[in-house]
C-alpha cells in the first residue's frame, strides 16, 4: 500500500494502482483501517433531569426500607404522592433497581415448566408408535365407550385397539403388554408417543414400559400438532361414511371398530405411504410392489411413448424416514423469515 501511495503521488492513484495490480478499493479500505484517529470520542454529557447522588440514595433507601420491601414501584409511587412526597418517576425506580440486584416477580405465583419440542424418528416399523384415546358415543346422552388405538408412525399400521367402558392406566397397560409380545418388541427397539393424558401417565403405564425397555414420550400441553398421526387416524374413523353418531352397545362398537381396523390395514391405501396399504409397509412389501408398478408403467411407457412425453415415468416411492416435529434446518428458518417480511 505504501508503494501505491508513493507512486500515486507521481503518476496518479488510478493508474498507480493498475500497474501494481491493486484494486482501488482495497487501496482506499486498507488506508481507512489503518488511519488512526485524530480526536477522542467525547464523553457522553450528564443528563440534565438525572437524580443526584444524594436523590438517588433516598430512593434508593425507599424501595429497601422495611414499609416498601415488598411493595413494587407503582405502590411506592403513589403512596408517596399520598403522603405529599415525590423523590422520582416509576420508572427510575425500576431503573435504580435493575443497576442494583434482579428485578423479580415478588409474588408466589405458579411457574410453568418450559416444554421441549419432541423430535422423534422412524427408520422402520415398529420403532415408533403413537398411541391416543378417543371417545365414542352411547347409546344415550352423556354415555360414552373408549376407544384405546396403537398406530405405528412409520407405516401407518394399527397395531393395537381395545374398546372399553372407561379410561384406565390398568387397561391401557395390559393393551400394550399383549401389543408388545404381538409385535416381538425388544428391549430399547421402541419408542412410544402419546399426549398428556391421565392413561398416557399413569403409574402402571410408566412401569410397565420400564419394565419392557420401551421409552415413552408426551405431547407438550395443549399442542395437538405433537401427536399427529393419532389425530389424523381418528379423523379418517369418524369420517368414514358408515360411521354411526351413536353405539347401542359395547359390542356394537367393538364389532364395527374390527371391520374398520381390518379394512384400515388391510384395503386402505394411505396417501402417506404412496398409497400402499399400512399391512404391506409394516410387513416388507413395499419393494415388490414397487416393482410391479414400475413394471406396469415401463409396458404403458413402450406401447405409447409419446403419452408421456418421451420420459420414463416412475412409481411413487413410500419415504424412508418419517417423523414427528422434524428439526428446523437453518435454511427452512432463513425461508420463514423471508415469508414474514413479504
Amino acid at each position: 500500500m505504501e508503494a501505491a501511495q508513493t507512486l500515486g503521488s507521481r503518476v496518479g492513484l488510478p493508474r498507480a494502482c493498475a500497474s501494481l495490480g491493486v484494486a482501488r478499493a482495497t487501496f482506499y479500505r486498507r488506508q481507512v483501517r489503518n488511519a488512526q484517529p485524530t480526536t477522542e470520542t467525547p464523553a457522553r454529557p450528564t443528563p440534565p433531569l438525572k437524580l443526584s447522588a444524594a436523590e438517588r440514595e433516598t430512593a434508593l433507601g425507599l424501595l429497601h426500607s422495611e414499609c416498601f420491601c415488598d411493595a413494587t414501584p407503582y405502590t411506592i409511587h403513589a403512596t408517596l404522592l399520598d403522603e405529599g412526597r415525590y423523590v422520582c418517576s416509576v420508572r427510575t425506580f425500576y431503573r435504580i433497581l435493575a443497576e442494583e440486584a434482579p428485578v423479580r416477580e415478588r409474588r408466589n405465583v405458579l411457574r410453568h415448566p418450559h416444554y421441549t419440542k419432541p423430535e422423534l424418528l422412524a427408520t422402520g416399523p415398529n420403532q415408533l408408535w403413537s398411541w391416543d384415546i378417543t371417545k365414542l358415543k352411547g347409546p344415550v346422552t352423556w354415555t360414552y365407550f373408549y376407544l384405546y388405538v396403537f398406530i405405528d408412525v412409520f407405516s401407518r399400521c394399527v397395531v393395537g385397539w381395545m374398546v372399553a367402558t372407561r379410561e384406565s392406566g390398568t387397561l391401557a397397560k395390559k393393551l400394550i403388554s399383549e401389543t408388545c409380545a404381538k409385535q416381538n418388541i425388544l428391549p430399547d427397539q421402541l419408542t412410544i408417543h402419546a399426549d398428556r393424558g391421565s392413561s398416557m401417565k399413569s403409574k402402571p403405564v410408566a412401569f410397565l414400559l420400564a419394565d419392557l425397555g420401551v421409552t415413552k414420550t408426551h405431547s407438550r400441553p395443549h399442542v395437538s400438532n405433537d401427536n399427529p398421526f393419532s389425530e389424523a387416524h381418528f379423523k379418517t374413523l369418524k369420517y368414514r361414511p358408515d360411521f354411526p353418531q351413536r353405539f347401542g352397545s359395547l359390542q356394537d362398537a367393538r364389532a364395527r371398530c374390527q371391520a374398520f381396523f381390518a379394512w384400515y390395514n388391510t384395503e386402505h391405501r394411505h396417501s402417506g405411504i404412496a398409497f400402499m396399504t399400512p399391512h404391506d409397509v409394516h410387513y416388507g412389501r413395499t419393494a415388490q410392489i414397487v416393482k410391479n408398478r414400475s413394471e406396469a408403467l415401463n409396458a404403458a411407457f413402450d406401447a405409447n411413448p409419446t403419452r408421456f412425453k418421451g420420459q420414463h415415468p416412475k412409481p411413487q416411492l413410500p419415504p424412508q424416514t418419517v417423523w414427528i416435529n422434524p428439526p428446523v434446518t437453518n435454511a427452512a428458518i432463513n425461508d420463514q423469515e423471508a415469508n414474514e417480511q413479504h
